[in-house]
């Protein structure tokens, strides 16, 4: 039996006259989990950075550090401004560091390198989530009974510094996805230019 094309393939998208085999995963995963270290290293750097500046200092807990309702705007910006390096630097690394595609058209090498952007930035959120979840738990382990007695004021003071907190964190997460595949695709671009 012969072997027969049941396609055709534009000869503009694959000017082989066929597209590239198959040989697995469009992802790099270990260009993925090098971005996410980047990334992950990156952020802790960075909130070290934050926390000698004093942005960092808030605590819940009543007469150890700041108050949760002096939360400022610069804690938040520099909140955001971590998330924002620490995902472009990771989708960058992807970016980079993930094999060359042979006989792919542009516009899907293009979205191959937003998708690492884009992977490297939710892996490494994810895995900050989980270690923040457990450094939460710990701590609410170790800590001694307290207590306090919260006023109206304190109650609606630690709310209104919690929804700017929120706002902040959800904005400069959403941005960061953005920034990770944008220094994804940067990455790879950059990559592509390179045998």
């Amino acid at each position: 039996m012969a072997s027969e094309t049941y396609y055709t393939v534009d000869p503009g998208l694959y000017p082989s006259g066929a597209p590239a085999p198959s040989n697995g995963s469009a992802v790099s995963w270990s260009a993925v989990i090098a971005g996410t270290v980047a990334a992950v290293a990156l952020t802790l750097v960075l909130l070290a950075l934050g926390s000698a500046f004093g942005l960092a200092s808030v605590s819940p807990w009543p007469g150890v550090g700041a108050k949760p309702s002096s939360f400022t705007i610069g804690a938040g910006i520099w909140m955001v401004i971590t998330q924002w390096l620490s995902a472009m630097l990771g989708g960058y690394i992807a970016g980079r560091l993930r094999v060359r595609w042979h006989g792919l058209h542009s516009d899907e090498v293009f979205f191959r390198d937003t998708a690492h952007g884009f992977l490297t930035w939710a892996t490494a959120t994810v895995l900050m989530a989980v270690v923040a979840v457990i450094a939460t738990i710990l701590s609410g382990a170790a800590a001694p009974p307290v207590d306090a007695t919260a006023t109206k004021e304190a109650v609606d003071a630690a709310r209104k510094a919690a929804s700017a907190f929120a706002a902040f964190t959800g904005l400069s997460l959403v941005i960061g996805a953005f920034i990770g595949s944008v220094g994804g695709a940067i990455g790879g671009g950059l990559r592509d230019k390179h045998p």
